[in-house]
């Protein structure tokens, strides 16, 4: 990662600021992760992932957030959607956020 500053206008801070918002949930930060890992799943499998805390109306409201947002895509599969990532680039987030917690 660079350690030169990217200088964003307002508009792009703004746009970021919604962003980091709808991923301020560990859930949805993990459903990300998840992706980044596999690519394309679907909900139920995604659920599994997740573990117990997890059933398919959380987590199909937590895609629809994604979704809507432009972090993921969806792509039907006879009557199943499956879900992945809208732009690889997001999972640098996670190197930042493990850069910090290491601190």
């Amino acid at each position: 990662m660079s350690n030169q500053l990217s200088v964003l206008s307002k508009d792009q801070l703004r746009v970021a600021a919604k962003m980091l918002k709808v991923i301020s949930h560990p859930v949805k930060l993990e459903i990300l992760q998840i992706l980044g890992q596999n690519k394309q799943m679907d909900v139920s499998t995604l659920c599994d992932c997740i573990g117990a805390s997890c059933d398919n109306s959380m987590m199909s409201h937590h895609l629809i957030k994604l979704k809507d947002n432009g972090l993921v895509v969806s792509d039907r599969v006879g009557k199943q959607m499956f879900y992945s990532l809208a732009d690889d680039s997001i999972l640098e987030l996670f190197n930042c956020i493990d850069s910090h917690l290491l601190k």
